[in-house]
């Protein structure tokens, strides 16, 4: 059957099938990942983020009338899902389609062959350093061999079997343009997501199913089942020195636009761009009308955030230590490459460190300070003994510290003792503050008994404190509490009540600070504004001026705030 428009349910359909096709390869393609790594994984990004495309579009399908609006929500619902590089890329290529078809009711071949084009625009326009040899090239020379041809024939059907080709053929060269590519003997991982997600196109105009094409650099065509034993021997981010990362931390967050930021500050996204890559690379700005999304490595991901306020408020923030996963990703290979062999685990290091903690910015304090493992977890979120014991067994060490941060942690952490070879010393941290106090007295030159002393006095001499929600009525020492109130706990017990957020933290730390102390650190959580931060830290600075006082974005969720007080 001779297509020759895409109308919406066409349009839906090549989605669909696309992001379909893409979803069945997703781990073929993250074999194929090199550096700079990792943003999750290229497939896995790239997947994340065409499924909540899909959503969205699916969402939307009964309500909007034309392949214009269609593609005008797909591009809505990719931005906001969009992860990674790979991600924000491909979100791209279909906003600026989306732009590019916006009054069309259906496509012919050169309407949708424009689209392409000006997809690809867009996307190297997002890019503030494009590179050959990539998803980018790919796309590219795609979309113009689309609109040669959309010259030629009217048959989408035909079309597509082209731009796929075209698709392919620059795969196959990547590692030409791109020598991280040819070192590791791979083609772009990124790329090679889009010829699926084409593959997926093709075979929704002609209701055939079209052969996979994931693919080594050196091997033409490879089926699936030989990328995945070349995936399971060694991934391409093995070619790579973990000190070969300049910039550490793979930051992402949307800012949501401001009107009265603006005021003060107008946007303006080539300056926004400009100034963001001052603090790193690997860098990339969207904007929509009050969104803009931001994908960044840097050394300092808290100056970025800084920065980005000035525009609006901040969400969907993920920060990852890239150097962290790159080691884990080569201490992993070398564990499996051991197992096929009558060769003991090589201890590589005398200690090692796991901590439990909940929200992105406690969990990266953690990380920064020495610990190998951060697990998720705390009052609402207790890890399993069974999450714990891999912790410890995925650290090569000699013997590993537990830090609970959290009561209802520390005996199933003390439960570990007995089901691994290593040693383990529980700490009893209670709280997250006590937490980082121990682990800023560890010292890797001292032995197991003396670290323990010291990083147990460091917990004494802090005193923690939170401030939460009631989520019912109740008594608390002859007190009457009312679902909805503000409680600010010191070392587990209430000793704050109030209906106003900041009021029952001002008490908090008032109390807290009743028999002195020099130092105050506050973590706020992700549901506190910058205004409320400063407020507090105003309120310290006004009533308590001999007090040092650091802040720190904790992200964590329920506790608007956690205090310490050394």
């Amino acid at each position: 059957m001779l297509v020759r428009v895409i109308d919406s349910q066409t349009f839906l359909d090549m989605v669909r099938s696309g992001a379909e096709r893409l979803n069945r390869s997703v781990d073929q393609v993250n074999a194929l990942n090199v550096f700079p790594v990792p943003d999750g994984d290229t497939g896995t990004n790239m997947n994340l983020t065409l499924t909540s495309g899909v959503k969205e579009l699916e969402r939307q399908a009964a309500s909007k009338g034309h392949v214009g609006q269609m593609a005008e929500a797909l591009s809505k619902g990719l931005l906001m899902g969009a992860r990674g590089n790979s991600g924000v890329i491909l979100s791209q290529l279909f906003r600026g389609f989306g732009k590019g078809v916006a009054e069309k009711e259906v496509l012919t071949s050169r309407e949708f062959a424009e689209g392409l084009k000006r997809g690809v625009d867009t996307a190297y326009k997002a890019v503030i350093k494009p590179v050959e040899g990539t998803v980018l090239t790919v796309a590219r020379e795609a979309a113009e061999k689309a609109v040669r041809m959309s010259h030629r024939t009217e048959s989408l059907a035909e079309m597509m079997e082209m731009v796929l080709e075209a698709a392919r053929k620059a795969l196959q060269r990547t590692p030409e343009q791109l020598p991280v590519l040819a070192q590791a003997g791979v083609v772009d991982a990124g790329g090679q997501g889009l010829v699926l997600i084409y593959e997926g196109f093709l075979a929704a105009l002609t209701g055939e199913d079209v052969s996979y094409t994931v693919t080594e650099a050196d091997a033409g065509t490879a089926d699936l089942d030989r990328l995945g034993e070349i995936a399971h021997k060694q991934s391409a981010q093995s070619h790579f020195e973990t000190g070969d990362i300049e910039h550490g931390y793979c930051t992402e967050f949307i800012v949501k636009l401001k009107p009265d930021k603006l005021l003060e500050t107008p946007f303006s996204e080539e300056k926004f761009r400009a100034d963001m890559g001052g603090f790193g690379d690997s860098l990339l700005v969207v904007a929509d009308d009050d969104l803009v999304k931001v994908h960044i490595h840097a050394e300092h991901p808290g100056e970025t955030l800084t920065y980005a306020q000035r525009y609006g408020e901040l969400t969907r923030i993920k920060i990852e230590n890239m150097r962290e996963q790159h080691a884990s990703i080569l201490d992993s290979e070398h564990r499996d490459t051991q197992q096929g062999e009558s060769v003991s685990k090589p201890v590589t290091k005398r200690y090692g460190l796991v901590a439990v903690a909940i929200g992105d910015g406690v969990s990266e304090i953690f990380r920064s300070l020495g610990a190998d493992v951060v697990i998720q977890g705390g009052q609402t979120m207790n890890p399993s003994t069974e999450e714990i014991v891999q912790a410890v067994q995925g650290i090569p060490a000699e013997h590993v510290f537990i830090l609970p941060n959290n009561k209802n942690i520390i005996m199933t952490a003390e439960q570990v003792t007995e089901l691994v070879e290593v040693p383990v010393t529980v700490l009893p941290t209670r709280t997250i503050p006590q937490g980082l106090a121990a682990l800023l007295s560890f010292s890797e030159e001292e032995d197991v008994k003396m670290n323990q002393k010291r990083m147990m006095e460091s917990v004494q001499g802090v005193s923690s404190g939170e401030v939460t929600y009631a989520i019912r009525d109740s008594q608390y020492e002859g007190g009457a509490i009312k679902e909805g109130d503000f409680l600010g706990i010191r070392e587990g017990r209430i000793e704050a009540v109030g209906a106003e957020m900041l009021a029952t933290s001002r008490e908090l730390l008032a109390r807290m600070l009743a028999n002195g102390g020099d130092v105050v650190t506050l973590l706020y959580g992700e549901d506190v504004t910058q205004a409320q931060v400063q407020e507090l830290t105003h309120f310290l600075e006004k009533e308590y001026p001999d007090v040092e006082c650091e802040v720190h974005y904790g992200g964590q969720p329920l506790y608007y705030f956690l205090f310490s007080v050394e």
